[in-house]
């Protein structure tokens, strides 16, 4: 029984005594009777109410924001919402023979350089792997394109080397292309016997200069 109801109980129990001794000296009124009625009325209405006991309170549920934690999906097409359109890399300059508009990278495909017989263009077999390291590289780099060089050893007139040198270079490209890379992105050129790498007179020597080499062109 709580406090409200204990109350109400004193109340009812002064009330009664008031009656009783207003009672011994005369007959009670009506007024009286409507104030025991009124009395006893809030007395059941107290008691009729009590508090749970052993209930546990749940907490109100926060609502969950909508996409919470997870990319917003693509759609159809690789378009994004709002007719984004994804891209990758910088684009490239229409004229990948200007050179000056792009950052040449050498170190990155060095390990590949590819070497050529005496007097010829053919890609050897053991030369193979280091072009298709080029090919996959150049088809998951976007936004790069590719600088061929052909190379030549001394021998020769400055005129016939950079023929050859320039077969070279377009020989690797086509074997390149065979392998999925994209022409658009490569461009090729010739120095002849201008840039050796050995200056011996060694076959060895030779045979170091006789190359292609691949260097990466980013846009500036």
């Amino acid at each position: 029984m709580n406090r409200s109801a204990l109350d109400s109980i004193r109340a009812f129990l002064a009330v009664e005594t008031a009656i009783k001794n207003e009672s011994n000296n005369m007959k009670p009124n009506s007024l009286t009777y409507l104030m025991i009625f009124a009395l006893a009325m809030s007395l059941a209405a107290t008691g009729c109410k009590h508090n749970p006991v052993d209930v546990t309170n749940l907490p109100a549920r926060r609502p969950t924001p909508p996409n919470s934690g997870n990319p917003t999906p693509l759609a159809p097409g690789g378009q994004l919402p709002g007719n984004e359109i994804p891209t990758t890399g910088v684009p490239l300059p229409e004229d990948l023979n200007d050179l000056s508009k792009f950052e040449q990278l050498r170190e990155i495909l060095a390990p590949h350089t590819v070497h050529f017989d005496y007097d010829s263009p053919v890609v050897k077999s053991s030369e193979k792997p280091h072009v298709q390291a080029v090919a996959d590289y150049l088809k998951g780099a976007a936004g790069m394109a590719l600088l061929i060089e052909g190379h030549c050893d001394e021998r020769g007139t400055e005129e016939y080397n950079r023929a050859l040198g320039e077969r070279r270079a377009l020989a690797l490209r086509e074997a390149l292309i065979q392998l999925g890379a994209d022409a658009s992105r490569m461009t090729t050129r010739s120095f002849g016997k201008d840039r050796k790498i050995d200056l011996g007179n060694s076959e060895a020597s030779h045979a170091r200069n006789r190359r292609g080499e691949f260097v990466v062109l980013r846009p500036r």
